[in-house]
């Protein structure tokens, strides 16, 4: 017999994965929209420059990409902290 998975974990991935292929679907079209200038430069340049073109890009894109992980990482840790457990639905007096 299989066993389903069904708790609120499971399904906040199953969302995440679908809204994460949602956004990659819908980004495709933007890569293939390019600056002018880029491209010019680019078609007229040897293949030195062609790499350093695409090591700039790299360097560029690291440093946004890291620092939004590192957020997202401490979002969800912090979040796991405010959380209260279940059997704890209410105060207890100290009396």
């Amino acid at each position: 017999m299989r066993r389903r998975i069904n708790t609120p974990r499971a399904s906040q991935a199953i969302r995440f994965t679908l809204l994460l292929f949602f956004v990659v679907m819908v980004a495709l079209p933007a890569f293939s929209q390019s600056c002018a200038l880029c491209y010019t430069q680019a078609a007229s340049a040897g293949s030195r420059m062609i790499q350093a073109l695409k090591s700039g890009i790299l360097i560029l894109i690291a440093p946004p990409t890291v620092m939004s992980l590192v957020v997202i990482g401490i979002c969800c840790r912090k979040s796991s902290q405010f959380r209260r457990p279940d059997d704890a639905s209410e105060p207890r007096d100290s009396w």
